[in-house]
């Protein structure tokens, strides 16, 4: 599933050369994902995480409420940490980064038909380093943001652009364009809109 008809038609191409692989559907867009494996329940689905309409993560999330036993491989060329963890938590099996070697995506599929999960090195990296890292203060959520951040954080909950934060910390629009950034990493979250509802949604705006 990718908005690249280039993309899909390389893939396709990929594995009809692959004797025990057949490639029953594609798709432009998540919505478009989400209706074929409705309709078709696949073994394995390559999702790309940038679509128009629904991003892979939601698309991930529908696909397998819809066909549990399709197992979702991510093709993506992102590996930063606010794209890495809500695929795997809407349910991903694997990830991999586009610039991954023909044959080792064709073994990726196969083990995922066996329910065998694949990473890419970075990934996997990051994954490892998040299970091994001591959760600190687990009551508190924001425990890894700066008191800048924080700051940044509550003004995005409280509806205001990056321009209107930046006027009123007398900080310049990049920087809090870089705030934000590391507020999602931080975060493991994807885009601005749900990092206002994570805010709201775990205190952060109380008045406490």
């Amino acid at each position: 599933m990718d908005d690249h008809a280039i993309v899909r038609q390389g893939l396709r191409a990929l594995f009809n050369i692959q004797p025990d692989y057949q490639v029953v559907g594609e798709a432009d867009s998540g919505e478009k994902a989400v209706t074929l494996v409705s309709e078709l329940m696949p073994d394995i689905v390559l999702m790309d995480l940038m679509m128009p309409g629904i991003d892979g993560v939601e698309a991930t999330r529908r696909v397998k409420q819809v066909s549990p036993r399709s197992q979702v491989i991510v093709l993506t060329s992102f590996h930063e940490d606010q794209h890495i963890f809500p695929a795997l938590q809407a349910g991903a099996l694997s990830y991999v980064l586009k610039d991954i070697d023909p044959g080792q995506l064709v073994e990726t599929v196969r083990r995922a038909v066996h329910g065998e999960s694949m990473m890419n090195p970075r990934v996997a990296a990051r994954v490892v380093q998040e299970i091994r890292t001591p959760k600190q203060a687990a009551s508190n959520p924001f425990v890894e943001l700066s008191d800048r951040e924080l700051e940044v954080l509550r003004l995005i909950a409280g509806g205001l652009t990056n321009a209107e934060i930046a006027a009123q910390l007398f900080i310049s629009e990049k920087t809090v364009k870089g705030h934000v950034s590391n507020i999602l990493s931080k975060l493991h979250l994807l885009d601005r809109t749900k990092a206002a509802v994570f805010a709201w949604e775990k205190g952060l705006m109380n008045p406490d």
